[in-house]
């Protein structure tokens, strides 16, 4: 992990839950993905998940903010390259839907660690496949963490003070 990274460690914010609810949605009881994992809640893939069981919101809601720190972890363990918070995020969820394995064997991976960002971050687009077959939506998404990914980090700046000149 690259030391300046090191404040994202557990940071799961309020737009990287949004985003993974609004991408994976809720389903409360278990069903089995287009891969034929059996998956629950805001897609989380556990060999834990118990197939028949009705989660609840606050199970789901426990699930998924501890899986997205888990997985924002692998991603940090990966990256040996500074990532400001919407890299972060937009990683963090591609990691979250593919694996922190997959993230960290990923040629996006060897742009990003060799500081191109902008390639890393169009290389998600690649990866519109679940189990080698086309998946609807699925572009949508990777096109959404890609411009996450690209998206600069707005910084306050103080505004100067302004001085009228005064005659007299």
């Amino acid at each position: 992990m690259n030391f300046k990274n090191s404040w994202l460690v557990g940071l799961v914010g309020a737009a990287l839950l949004a985003a993974t609810t609004h991408w994976e949605g809720v389903r409360y009881v278990p069903y089995q993905d287009v891969a034929n994992v059996w998956t629950v809640c805001e897609g989380y893939a556990g060999k834990d998940v118990v197939p028949g069981k009705t989660y609840t919101p606050a199970e789901c809601n426990t699930l998924l903010k501890t899986q997205l720190s888990a997985h924002g972890e692998a991603v940090l363990k990966c990256v040996t390259v500074p990532l400001n918070e919407n890299q972060y995020d937009a990683f963090t969820l591609f990691t979250y839907n593919v694996g922190g394995g997959a993230f960290c064997g990923s040629s996006l991976l060897k742009k990003l660690n060799a500081g191109d960002y902008t390639g890393a971050c169009n290389g998600l687009l690649a990866w519109d496949r679940a189990d080698g077959k086309e998946i609807p939506g699925l572009l949508d998404r990777r096109k959404f963490e890609r411009d996450w990914c690209l998206r600069p980090i707005a910084v306050a700046t103080a505004a100067a003070p302004v001085v009228a000149e005064v005659k007299k």
